[in-house]
């Protein structure tokens, strides 16, 4: 069964990592609900939800996605970019070793998942303020004997690669121009979400599902027209963190 991989809100989100935003208060009991009805979302595009150890001392540990990522052929294990979130591994892979062999990305290497971007056989990584190129050309030794191409793209204003754009189709992106370069993607098609809503290009798929954040519209919109089920969830308080939609999973197919 594919598999989402989860973990409860920390009681100490309120101290989350923040780099491009102002701190917020955040409402603990809301993001817990919030984050429910993000895997009940999960649930119905067909999902099983497995949830990782409790870490309450772990402010992020919530944002599992940036503590590894996926292949059918192996999952990696990150070293995030934020030393507060290095323990996050831990119980990500002693998870994660019951599904796939696992690769560790090593000091000097900085990365966070939520910068990779897997579209087939490419690999787009992001470097950011959270991912260095050590850790990119360890990732890239890790894929290349199962044929992955990996191809670092500088990271501005924005946390994260997959904060400005995510895949709809294997051909088909959803982009913010202002935070990627479109032409990089070549021979990938892209759609544009609307200027007033920045965040909107971290959208989730599966099947003819879309998860979208509620508090974008037009991006729900959008998604529609194209013929998508369009599923929206309040991330309210995730967003005060830093947080995309696909910041709260880990999915293993």
């Amino acid at each position: 069964m594919p598999t989402a991989l989860t973990r409860h809100v920390s009681p100490r989100l309120v101290d989350c990592e923040l780099t491009h935003l102002e701190r917020e208060p955040i409402d603990f009991t809301k993001a817990q609900q919030q984050h429910l009805l993000y895997e009940q979302a999960l649930e119905k595009m067909g999902y099983t939800i497995r949830r990782l150890p409790a870490a309450p001392d772990l402010p992020d540990g919530v944002f599992v996605e940036d503590a590894a990522v996926v292949f059918d052929e192996v999952g990696i294990i990150t070293r995030p970019g934020a030393d507060s979130r290095k323990p996050e591994t831990e119980s990500m892979a002693e998870v994660l070793k019951e599904y796939r062999e696992l690769h560790f990305i090593e000091e000097p290497g900085n990365l966070d998942g939520g910068d990779v971007l897997v579209l087939g056989k490419n690999v787009y990584i992001g470097i950011s303020e959270r991912t260095n190129r050590a850790a990119i050309q360890q990732f890239s030794d890790i894929l290349k004997p199962f044929g992955y191409h990996v191809i670092g793209i500088e990271v501005t204003n924005c946390l994260h690669l997959k904060t400005a754009i995510s895949p709809l189709e294997d051909n088909l992106l959803l982009i913010n121009p202002d935070w990627v370069d479109g032409k990089i993607f070549d021979g990938y098609q892209t759609v544009t979400v609307h200027p007033d809503e920045p965040f909107g290009a971290n959208v989730m798929r599966r099947g003819n599902w879309a998860l979208c954040p509620e508090a974008f519209s037009r991006t729900a919109d959008l998604l529609a027209s194209k013929g998508y089920d369009v599923i929206t969830v309040d991330q309210s308080e995730m967003a005060k963190a830093e947080a995309g939609l696909t910041c709260c999973s880990v999915i293993v197919e």
